[in-house]
């Protein structure tokens, strides 16, 4: 029973990171697409509206019913949120005056608000709007300006709403995360009880309460989603857990027989399945990715299937979801299927007849790691790189053959290690190598080459979001380019990946 803040969605790609650093303050956070909230829940002490890629003068903008919860709590516009509320209430919004892109100076505001109690003169804003509000409506006031941008900040005379036009939530508005601070807990008067060990201690109770004697199955992936997942279940039930981790042939370098044995040290009920020759043999001539997304998904769901037949009484099955899958289910954006199908069992749980229990879904990616040290869990396994849910199927681009898969292992377990090796692995969110379709021409002792070209990748992020390319050392690239093309037979060219995302992605496919 904690209390709750509410993240009205209306298709910013910061919505995520407003309920994250929400959470950071140790209050429960939740999302909502703007014309799927209704407050109901006693629990919810705030609504934040989210920014958009909407002007609010579109015709297709989004359109919250602000009375569900105006005057009932607190409310903070971000944005386009703040835009709404001023639009909304008689205010000109308008896209003809000067526009803000990037850093700004907090120049002036009001000391004896609330929101900006603790923040310093000129702190640093990070602005990203087209639209600005020309006129406020008459009951609002201004609370903070910047030198180009009068209305920075409002509050509605009486009420406790506000509206910045600026992002609080990111990292370069240096006082964002003291202002969310002020909403939060002056203003909305919420209790800072979200922890690791009051989830652990929560979640426990709620799998006990619900599975009782149950027999649960878990397809394990050697991931940090399914390994926290694993070893609550493991804590609230018991051997009543089975898990299975099946080997699909698009693993990395022994991360089977490594992976399975760590399991089993750590006192998981867990068996391994071989079942290589059947994902390789229907991947046979697939080249496009959606496509081997959906065969990689079906042979899971087969041997997990037949798997499971084989144990009795089993009567629920546990995913690994985490928060942002169930965000972008219901996004305002339409839901990621095509994104995510090779996060899906489709269909598995109607077909055996099976409850579905995800324990994760509340949590975000470094939510979900606070939790895993809390239970206790090895830093080796909690911190590991995140890694495709088909494998290295979506690193060997074009077709896939045993042969270039085991190129593409050998590549990868160079790259992986000595980033390890350099100290330079924790620095890294996710690295990837990835064995392209073309072969490129090449000189080796006396001999002319035409042989495969592979891409090395790597990137910080925080969730998976958005990314940055790593500036690795170039003394580092040269070494482990020299050692790829020379002990990896095939390879006779290393390209380095510098694209950030947006706009590219973190995989290749």
């Amino acid at each position: 029973m904690h209390d709750k803040i509410v993240v009205i969605d209306f298709g910013s790609q910061y919505t995520q990171l407003i309920a994250r650093k929400v959470r950071e303050l140790h209050v429960y956070c939740e999302i909502y697409p703007y014309d799927k909230f209704n407050l109901t829940d006693p629990l919810v002490r705030g609504v934040i509206l989210s920014g958009s890629p909407y002007s609010v003068r579109d015709p297709k903008a989004p359109i919250p019913q602000l009375d569900q919860f105006r005057g009932k709590v607190p409310v903070l516009g971000i944005c386009y949120g703040a835009q709404f509320m001023a639009f909304n209430d008689g205010g000109d919004v308008s896209s003809s005056t000067t526009r803000e892109y990037g850093r700004a100076k907090l120049d002036s505001f009001d000391l004896n608000s609330k929101l900006f109690t603790g923040v310093s003169e000129g702190s640093q804003l990070w602005m990203s709007h087209g639209d600005t509000i020309d006129k406020l409506p008459p009951n609002y006031r201004i609370i903070g300006s910047t030198a180009d941008v009068p209305v920075a900040a409002y509050n509605v005379e009486g009420e406790d709403i506000y509206g910045l036009q600026f992002h609080p939530e990111v990292y370069h508005t240096t006082e964002g995360k003291l202002i969310l601070k002020n909403f939060v807990d002056d203003i909305c008067g919420c209790r800072a009880d979200w922890t690791p060990v009051l989830f652990v201690e929560d979640t426990l109770e709620l799998l006990r309460k619900d599975l009782q004697q149950d027999k649960v199955i878990l397809g394990l992936s050697g991931g940090v989603d399914s390994t926290v997942t694993a070893f609550l279940l493991h804590r609230a039930i018991g051997k009543n857990l089975n898990c299975i981790f099946v080997d699909n042939g698009l693993l990395r370098k022994d991360e089977f027989s490594k992976v399975l044995l760590s399991y089993k040290h750590m006192g998981l009920n867990v068996k391994g399945v071989d079942a290589r020759k059947k994902f390789l043999d229907a991947l046979k001539d697939v080249v496009d990715p959606e496509q081997k997304r959906k065969i990689i998904g079906r042979c899971f769901i087969e041997v997990f299937e037949h798997e499971a037949k084989e144990l009795r009484d089993v009567r629920w099955l546990a995913q690994g979801t985490i928060y942002p899958d169930v965000i972008e289910s219901v996004s305002v954006n339409g839901p990621a299927a095509t994104i995510k199908s090779h996060h899906n069992v489709g269909g598995l749980p109607e077909r055996m007849n099976l409850k579905v229990v995800e324990p994760l879904k509340l949590l975000f990616k470094d939510e979900v790691r606070r939790v895993g040290t809390t239970l206790g869990i090895d830093k080796s396994l909690l911190y590991r790189h995140p890694f495709p849910g088909p494998g290295l199927g979506v690193r060997v681009l074009g077709e896939i053959t045993a042969e270039r898969v085991g190129v593409l292992q050998e590549v990868d377990n160079i790259f992986i290690n000595g980033l390890v090796d350099s100290g330079l692995y924790d620095q890294v969110w996710q690295a990837a190598a990835i064995l392209l379709p073309v072969q490129s021409v090449g000189v080796m002792g006396d001999e002319r080459t035409y042989e495969s070209v592979v891409a090395l990748r790597a990137v910080t992020s925080t969730d998976g979001m958005t990314a940055d390319w790593v500036h690795l050392p170039y003394e580092f690239l040269s070494k482990i380019s020299s050692e790829i093309i020379n002990k990896v037979k095939g390879v006779n060219r290393v390209v380095y990946d510098i694209s950030s995302k947006p706009p590219a992605t973190i995989e290749w496919e």
